[in-house]
């Protein structure tokens, strides 16, 4: 079915499409008030600025469809299939039902959220950057490698919900209950978790450096391999939470002591020797969050087990191994960061611990609109060292691309 002869039958009063196959068509600015399109296929349709107010959607596929200034007031969209769509500027969120629905990889930047139901909805990946989700319902949602930094996350409901390398950055978790939920891999570097209840969640190699964990409840959490450093623990209830292998260097213990590694080696004086002594050891850092080598280099080395020197990061997605944003040096640099952070947790690292960064340009005329979002990464007070240049061409042709260097 056509455009044409899909808007001839609705303006005659039928509003019945459902399992229509509508894959790629163009409804741009059409008004569908209430219309029925459960399990139509509407992959690649251009849906922009339609009016969809109480329209039934349920299990239709709109994989890649446009839905850009789209009206979705009172929609279902429950076990709708939304991968790739373009989400910008969507109105009504807040009446929509997208119980079970599939949302991987979807962009929902600053959308106001408020009251929708994403419960059993799968939003792996997804970006829900600065998004307000107050109140709203996750309860038993799949939410793995989700960007949350900068969300609102007032009452919001996420009962068995799985968070696992979720991304927590600038999000205000103070008081909130995250007890018994799957937070492995997390990232909290220096997020406010005062009184956060994590009781029996799952931890295990989260990052939680320089985080405000005071008053937190820890009873049996897993934290094995997690990053601690010089985070808050004063006040914390940590009865039962399992520690191992986690770093806790320059931490403020539950009791207030600040902790120190104790050396317990002991060294054979033949082995200080300079001719026997190993002074530096070599870890190659792989990881498949980020984009794999395209050449002789690895994404990252850990020398001494102090330093960390990461390979220079371009604006590759690394689910499609593909350039992406090529005109839009702002959208690569955002990409590039999301690669380097991706090394740096694998290795236990964080912007945080970065000390130095170079970044590399195309066009120096786009180093205001680059720093403006490398600027959102690293707080001025204790930022790395940079150096900036440009070069007459980048691999690949991007237009940016960004190496550092961070203590582990």
């Amino acid at each position: 079915m056509d455009a044409k002869e899909l808007l001839e039958k609705y303006s005659q009063g039928q509003r019945n499409f459902r399992i229509e196959n509508l894959s790629g068509i163009n409804l741009a600015g059409a008004s569908l008030k209430e219309i029925d399109l459960r399990g139509a296929n509407l992959q690649g349709a251009n849906l922009s600025k339609v009016e969809l107010a109480r329209a039934n959607l349920q299990s239709a596929d709109l994989r890649k469809a446009n839905l850009t200034e789209a009206v979705i007031i009172g929609a279902n969209l429950s076990k709708s299939l939304i991968n790739g769509a373009i989400l910008t500027r969507v109105k009504g969120w807040s009446e929509t039902k997208f119980v079970g629905s599939d949302l991987r990889s979807s962009d929902f930047t600053e959308a106001d959220l408020t009251y929708v139901n994403f419960s059993q909805a799968i939003l792996d990946n997804a970006n829900l950057n600065k998004v307000n989700l107050t109140s709203a319902n996750l309860n038993g949602s799949s939410l793995i490698g989700v960007n949350l930094s900068g969300a609102n996350l007032s009452n919001i409901k996420w009962q068995d919900a799985n968070l696992k390398a979720a991304k927590f950055l600038g999000v205000n978790l103070n008081r909130l209950n995250l007890s018994s939920l799957n937070l492995a891999g997390a990232d909290f570097s220096g997020s406010d978790l005062n009184n956060t209840n994590f009781k029996n969640a799952c931890l295990q190699r989260s990052i939680l450096n320089v985080a405000n964990l005071q008053g937190a409840d820890l009873r049996n959490v897993n934290l094995r391999s997690a990053n601690l450093k010089g985070a808050d623990l004063t006040d914390a209830r940590t009865y039962g939470w399992v520690i191992d292998g986690a770093d806790f260097t320059g931490a403020i213990m539950p009791d207030g002591e600040v902790y120190q590694l104790e050396l317990t080696r002991e060294v054979d004086s033949q082995e200080l020797s300079l001719g026997r002594l190993e002074l530096m050891t070599r870890k190659i850092i792989k990881t498949e969050q980020a984009p794999a080598p395209v050449g002789p280099y690895n994404q990252a080395i850990a020398a001494s087990g102090q330093l960390l020197f990461v390979s220079g990061q371009i604006a590759i997605d690394p689910r499609s191994n593909t350039i992406v944003y090529t005109d839009d040096v702002a959208k690569q640099t955002e990409q590039v960061m999301a690669n380097l952070k991706a090394v740096l947790a694998e290795a236990g690292a964080s912007f945080e611990t970065v000390v130095k960064t170079t970044i590399f340009l195309k066009d120096m005329n786009d180093f205001s609109t680059v720093n403006q979002v490398y600027s959102g990464y690293f707080n001025p007070e204790n930022a790395p060292a940079r150096a900036c240049v440009e070069v007459s061409r980048l691999p690949k042709d991007v237009l940016v691309e960004i190496d550092c260097i961070a203590v582990v």
